[in-house]
Order: structure tokens, then sequence, then C-alpha cells
């Protein structure tokens, strides 16, 4: 008998320690250049290199032996310790200064899709407006004159 009221709060404090697992959100860590698509879309064979850097800013991989090709890479792992590491490119290749061409893929600008997951966890950030429609950084003072 007393062998049996011993497990019972052992086996209920494995059994609670097993079905945490599941509830630990993982939140993916993103590395290298994170493209907009709306930036991606607007790529136009012929534009110049300046106006691709203010497209979509500069290269990840900017080989000096390969001026005429650009890459952006970025990465997604789910957790610190993953080893499964998703890895995208998106190469544009130059002819001189004049863009002739990109193939590959990214990681589109997954905010929304972020905040939709993150809503369940309760951890987003609060909005900086007050109830009564003010902005809390709002300056309060008077100081005319």
């Amino acid at each position: 008998m007393l062998k049996s009221l011993i497990r019972l709060p052992i086996t209920l404090f494995v059994a609670a320690l097993i079905a945490s697992c599941g509830i630990v959100y993982h939140q993916p860590v993103f590395q290298g250049n994170l493209l907009e698509t709306k930036n991606v879309e607007q790529l136009q064979k012929g534009m110049t290199k300046g106006q691709v850097l203010q497209l979509l800013g500069t290269p990840s991989i900017a080989d000096p032996f390969h001026t005429q090709r650009w890459d952006y890479v970025a990465t997604e792992r789910y957790t610190r310790f993953s080893t499964k590491t998703q890895i995208k490119t998106l190469t544009l290749v130059f002819e001189g200064d004049k863009l002739t061409g990109w193939e590959g893929e990214y990681f589109p600008e997954q905010d929304k899709e972020l905040s939709q997951r993150m809503k369940k966890f309760g951890n987003l950030p609060r909005d900086k407006k007050k109830k009564n429609g003010e902005s809390s950084d709002s300056d309060s003072g008077g100081g005319g004159g």
C-alpha cells in the first residue's frame, strides 16, 4: 500500500511533465535577407544595380570574383538547437550594370502569419494608445510661450 502511494505522485509528476512539452512555443529564427514580396515582384529586367539595391537592399553574398551575380540568402529554424534548417537563395544576374534575370526562392515577409501564430500565446506587444484614444508617448506638458 505504501509503495503505491509513493508511485502515484511520481507517476502524476512524470505525466504532467510529458504533457507540458506540447505547450512550449518555438518561434522561428530567421537569418539573412528577409525580402518583402511586393519588392521582389517589382524586379524588372534592365534595372540598374542601384535600383535593385534600393528595392531589395544589399545582397548577403556579393562575390568579388563574380560581380555579375548577387545572392540573397536566408535561413529559417524553429528551435535554437534544431538540426533542420531551411535555406532559400534568390540569385540575381547582371550584365554590366543591368539586371538580366533572377532565379530561386526566398522567405516572403511573414509578419501577418507570425502575428496570427503569436495571438494564441497572448504575448504580442500592447497598443501604445490609451483608452481615451491619446498616445501614451505624447507630450502632456504645456511649455508654450
